[in-house]
Parts: structure tokens; sequence; C-alpha cells
């Protein structure tokens, strides 16, 4: 079994576990709010299934889910001193209730692998958008932990464009501030032989201002901001997507080592990764943000490449991120917070607001094997937050975090099997043709119902639907029973970048009148545009 480094252990679990000083002897009553449980397991990849124990302040009940919702008063109970068995990649999720009190909840994310070991391992990121050791450092140690909870030693770090956040405002020094935080965390983690490997983005300032910030070997271009690693006999080819469709080298170099490792017998069966900030066209995301369609037709001849790209912040939830024609895209996610295509509402504390925006981190950890290449989406942070506070943009939010480690979505599987560039592409499994057609269900009897919220007002209430991969949002109208007058038309987001992801959704109904009937009609749909049968309510305030 991967077992987690006793450093990380002791590092996680403190973050969610009562400690010593916590423990209340019987005679002690629990506090006001019940501390949230801890493990005996930490979250992390591990060889074999883990069985987990809870711990818990005395008197209180455990409760948890293992499907990424919240854990209610109806959810399973954890018998204490019976281990909870995991076999398979599993969010758990658990709270702690005492009486009508219950503490927040955690959740922990496993990886559930076999002993056979990875040719190579790299954690792949982007857009860190440092900007200062005061927002940026316990951040990172946050984060350096969970990729140490995954991969105690990772053979390569892959940062994949915007390290810092420059607007054409010189703030290329702010590149040194980036380098000394993640030397620092490579050497408290013990990751003395993690390559690290850096691309350039739109706010990186200038390729100057990246060689004079990091070590040469993080960088090591030869003018152009393009390059070539070998990382475990695995050939990694950064591309510079800021030039890549004006730039003839860089296009003729890019093809030329394609060309010359796909053709060497050593290679059959394996990826060439590529690392480029901006996603390219009609790719992942239905192509949303992309640029640099000279990029596509260059990589369209090889079907063994994978893509990662950036740029975009959009999610890794969102099974769209990974896109197969003629050769493999995946979007890499972002580390600062990411986004969700435009044209929907969130649920926020001062009600339905226009949002697109997340506090959330990804990254994605990529495990290559002799017939496959493994790709595991994981959230570095993702407790509920709002993206502003006060009215003020704010995408700092300080650990700890008690979603460190979960998952993001079930792990993607790349195989190249084939003897040719056709019989290659034919076995790809993540292509238009194939895409999901599972539409979301409701699963409970009365999805809808009216209730008052916190501030006195009436609004509809949607227990979550269900799906086969996420449910992305629901259409919501809500209309006077009278006149037939809209009071409310919105896509409102699921809230699915959040782990846990709250049970129900409360939409308000502004400007509700005493004794007047009101109509709602909801149906929830998935990335893919599939859509539930409508869900309807008659309800008076």
């Amino acid at each position: 079994m991967r077992l987690t480094p006793l450093v990380v252990a002791a590092t996680s679990v403190a973050l969610v576990a009562p400690t010593a000083a916590q423990a209340h002897s019987p005679a002690t009553k629990p506090p006001a709010v019940p501390a949230a449980p801890g493990v005996s397991v930490p979250g992390g990849r591990y060889e074999q299934p883990v069985e987990l124990k809870f711990r818990a302040e005395r008197g209180t009940t455990v409760r948890y889910t293992l499907d990424g919702t919240t854990p209610t008063r109806d959810s399973r109970v954890y018998s204490p001193g019976r281990p909870l068995r995991i076999t398979k990649d599993t969010n758990v999720t658990a709270v702690a209730f005492h009486g009508n009190r219950s503490s927040v909840p955690v959740s922990y994310g496993y990886l559930i692998k076999t002993r056979e070991k990875p040719l190579a391992e790299l954690v792949v990121m982007s857009d860190v958008h440092v900007g200062s050791h005061a927002s940026a450092d316990k951040k990172y140690e946050s984060f350096f932990d969970t990729i140490g909870s995954i991969f105690p030693r990772p053979d390569a770090i892959l940062s994949n464009g915007d390290m810092i956040n420059d607007n054409g405002d010189g703030k290329g020094p702010d590149h040194r501030i980036v380098s000394e935080i993640f030397r620092a965390n490579l050497a408290r983690k013990g990751m003395k032989n993690t390559e690290l490997l850096i691309s350039n983005g739109n706010h990186d300032a200038s390729l100057a201002a990246i060689r004079a910030g990091y070590p040469r070997e993080w960088f090591p271009d030869s003018g152009g901001g393009y390059y070539e690693s070998v990382v475990k006999g695995l050939h990694i080819l950064t591309v510079n997507t800021e030039t890549y469709n004006s730039d003839s080298t860089q296009r003729a170099w890019l093809k030329e080592r394609l060309t010359a490792i796909t053709a060497d017998p050593a290679n059959t069966g394996r990826p060439v990764l590529v690392q480029g900030h901006r996603p390219t066209t009609n790719t992942t995301m239905d192509g949303q943000q992309a640029a640099n369609p000279r990029l596509a037709a260059d990589l369209g001849a090889f079907p063994q490449a994978i893509l990662f790209s950036g740029h975009s912040h959009l999610n890794i939830n969102d099974d769209r991120s990974i896109h197969q024609r003629d050769f493999t895209s995946v979007n890499d996610g972002s580390m600062s917070y990411v986004e969700i295509d435009h044209g929907y509402q969130m649920v926020t504390a001062d009600g339905l607001a226009d949002r697109f925006e997340s506090p959330t981190a990804q990254a994605l950890f990529v495990e290559v094997y002799k017939d496959r290449t493994e790709i595991a989406r994981v959230n570095m942070a993702a407790d509920k937050h709002d993206i502003y506070t006060d009215g003020k943009w704010t995408a700092d939010w300080q650990p700890p975090y008690a979603s460190a480690g979960t998952l993001s979505g079930d792990t993607w599987t790349v195989r190249l099997k084939g003897s040719t560039n056709q019989q290659i592409k034919d076995n790809f499994r993540y292509t238009a043709a194939t895409r999901n057609t599972v539409a979301p269900k409701f699963t409970t009897h009365r999805p809808l119902s009216r209730v008052t919220d916190e501030k006195g007002g009436t609004a509809l209430r949607i227990a979550q639907a269900r799906d086969d991969q996420m449910v992305h949002h629901y259409e919501v109208d809500i209309t006077d029973a009278s006149t037939g007058a809209s009071v409310v038309s919105s896509k409102v987001l699921s809230d699915f970048s959040f782990v846990p992801r709250p049970n129900s959704l409360d939409i308000p109904v502004p400007g509700a009148v005493a004794g007047k009937r009101y109509v709602a009609r909801v149906a929830a749909v998935d990335a893919y545009g599939n859509a539930s049968p409508a869900a309807s309510l008659t309800f008076r305030k």
C-alpha cells in the first residue's frame, strides 16, 4: 500500500480532526457546535482498499455520505469501532451531530489503485497567479501537502502558464516570489528529485522575466519559450502558445520532434505530453477561450499527443474538460479560482447573482502506465464560499480547507490502442460521438417546496437531482399563476464545484405577495445539455 508520509498524515488530520486538547471526558459537555469528525486514514492515494474509522467528540453521532453530498440526519450512521471499507475512488463526507446541532462537514478524497507501478507520476497545474508571500505562503503549504498525500515524490510538476498576475504593469519580479514559495515547499516535502517545468502564459510579463525568476532547469528554453524535457523516459514538449500561431520556427520544431518521437519503436503506445498555456480550437470545453488553430492542425497528425492547457480557468469537474478527436486535449483547471461557462447564476447570501467564478483550486494528477494514462482530478480547495465578500472580489480564501484533496470527478483513462494512427483514433473514448446522453433525475417524491428564507422572504427550495456525472444547472421558471407573468427565469448553477455539494438550493421569489399563487417549473440539466423532466409546484406565499 502506498502510505501517506507521516508528516502529511499528521498535517491532514490536524486540519480536520479534534486534537488531544479538544478531547472530552464523559462528564464534559460538547461545545455548542460539535467539532468536525476526523478519520483514522487521511485522504490520498492508496494501493489497496482502506478501512476508515471516524473520530468525534463523545455524545455526538457521525453520519456520512459517499456520493459527494452533504450528510443530513437521514444519512448513514457510523457505528464506532466498525471500519468503513473504501474499495474505489471516493469522496467521503462526514458530519458530527449532537441534538439539533451539527459540525461543519469535512470531506476526504481517496484514490484506490493497485500495486502496479506507473512509469511516471506528474502533477499538472495552471494559472497560479501569485502576487505576494502574504496571500500565497499558507495556501501553497496546504497545496503541497495535498500533492504529497497523492504523490509523495512526483517525478515532475508541470506549471502551465500564468505563474503571476502581470497585466503590462511591471510585475515581472513577482516570478521570484513564486520561485521562493515553490522551492521552499519542494524542500519541505522532500521532493528533491521532482522536476518543475514551466510554460509561458499571457500574465507572465515576458520570457526574460520568467528566465530571471526561476532556476534554469525549470524553464530551459533556447530563446522562443518552448523546449523539450524527458522525465522517466517520457517526452514532454512545452510550447509557447503566446506566439505559436505566428512562429513558424516553433511549429517546425514541434512537428519534427513529434515525428521523431512517435517513429521510435520504443515509444509505441506511449503518450507524448504537450503543455501549452492556451487551449487550442474545437477541443476542451466546447472550444471556449481557445486560440492557436495551427496548434490543433499540427497536433492532428499525432494521436499519441496529449495536450494539457490552462488559461480559461474553466473547471475540471465538467467532463467536457477532456476531448479526443485527432489527439487528446485536457483542461488543467486553475490553482487560483475556477470559472464556469457564462450565462448562469449562483445562489449567494444576497440571493441569485450573476456569477461564473468560484474560489476553487484544482489540479491534475497524471500516472503514465505501459498501456494507459490515468488522469485524476483533484481539488486543492473546494470549500463553499462566494467569490465576493461585501461586494469585493476575493479569491484568496486561506487554509485550512475542509475539502483539500477531494476528487472533482472520476479519473479519466487514455489508452493508445492500435498499430496505426487511425486505429488509435478509432479507439478514443472521449469523443463527440460518445458524449454522455443520460439525463439527471430528481430522486425525491416532491423535489420542490416553498420555504421561508433567513430574511423572512419566500423561496423555492430545490432538492438536488442526481446524475451519472454531475448536475450542471437548473432551469428555473416561476410565474404568477393568475397573470402568467414571469417572476423568476434563470439558469441556476448546482454548486457542483464545491465539496460537499449542498443538498438543496433556495431560489428567492422576489416581491412575493401574501395570498398570491405562484407556479414553479424546474428541470435539472447536466454539462452536455441532457435535461430531466420538469418538476412543478404551485404554492402561495
